[in-house]
């Protein structure tokens, strides 16, 4: 069966997923979730597949009615979430009854956070992608009585006994500060910046507030280029570290044009990327020379622990019959008794 959302307060949340894999072969940014463990996170703990569609919700608060009984798992940056009124915990499975109202509140650490449905949600698509395109104009908009639909039902799971937890999967949660370390790897142009590279190293910068999903602006010390040569536009991956003026260094993210013409300092890493994603207008970033292969295998690291989790899940579903006839039973008494 499937089921309905009613957004009732939409605050800044979209409808994406992992991103447009597609679409830098056409010109597109990759766009997707900027979070992109913790999205992975939400899906995988609601049962779904990694890129499912999900919701985005940025800085503000939002709520949203539930029409049917539905499993939701919400990750991503510290907040309040509610269901129905009662506090209910982040980075685990929860059972939302008809009628409910999830809200969620008091974002004030991180930016971004990651409500998932079991079953997942239904989204137009853009070369196989729901993310939201903002250069095209591409990307389903929420509003106060917007209506999504969710694919699948799911009847109330609870602990009947003490009001112990239900789930505790193992999962370790990524911290936010207001002062993240970003690890960097070098850049295919850093020696145009001759021994001012080092200054990305020793100083601190401080997040813009015109910041977004294209990227990340950062006021503090800046490298110089030693070269006046012209730079020919070529493709740039996200997390490229370029300094487009003499004000401010530019981290490049998902939302990122596929070409650009300024050097490329340096490159933030994958893990943190997702880092990058929760830094608010206001926090101080340091960052951190790191090499390929060590951010390779944080990176591995990092899927090897959702795997787990996707194990651990899939086995307490299959025990209590979510997607699928349960496997677990009360167990009978006695005979004579």
């Amino acid at each position: 069966m499937s089921g309905t959302l009613t957004i009732q307060q939409a605050g800044h949340a979209v409808v994406t997923d992992l991103g447009r894999f597609k679409g830098p072969r056409y010109g597109l940014p990759v766009n997707g979730a900027l979070d992109q463990f913790s999205a992975r996170a939400a899906n995988i703990l609601a049962g779904n597949l990694d890129n499912d569609p999900l919701l985005e919700v940025t800085a503000l608060d939002f709520r949203m009615r539930a029409d049917s009984d539905l499993l939701i798992a919400v990750t991503g940056a510290p907040l309040t979430l509610t269901v129905g009124g009662r506090e209910c915990p982040q980075w685990e499975p929860v059972s939302v009854l008809a009628g409910e109202t999830v809200a969620l509140r008091g974002m004030n650490t991180g930016l971004r956070a990651y409500i998932a449905v079991h079953g997942a949600l239904d989204a137009p698509t853009l070369l196989g992608s729901c993310a939201p395109d903002t250069v095209v104009g591409f990307g389903l908009k929420l509003a106060e009585g917007t209506v999504l639909g969710a694919r699948k039902t799911v009847p109330p799971i609870r602990q009947p006994y003490f009001d112990l937890p239900l789930f505790r999967l193992g999962l370790t949660r990524p911290g936010t500060s207001s002062s993240p370390v970003i690890d960097v790897t070098d850049g295919p142009d850093i020696a145009e910046f001759g021994d001012t590279a080092d200054l990305l190293f020793k100083t601190s910068y401080t997040v813009s507030g015109r910041s977004n999903h294209i990227g990340l602006r950062l006021g503090g010390a800046l490298p110089e280029r030693q070269s006046t040569a012209e730079v020919l536009s070529r493709g740039v991956p996200v997390g490229a570290i370029e300094v487009p003026s003499r004000e401010e260094l530019l981290v490049l993210h998902r939302g990122r044009g596929v070409t650009a013409g300024y050097p490329v300092l340096g490159v933030v890493t994958s893990r943190s990327l997702d880092v990058l994603a929760q830094a608010r207008p206001g926090h101080t970033i340091r960052f951190r020379k790191t090499t390929v292969a060590e951010a390779t295998a944080r990176h591995r690291a990092a899927m090897r622990e959702l795997e787990a989790l996707r194990t651990s899940v899939n086995t307490v579903f299959g025990l209590l019959g979510v997607g699928a006839p349960a496997s677990w039973r009360e167990l009978l008494p006695a005979s004579g008794t």
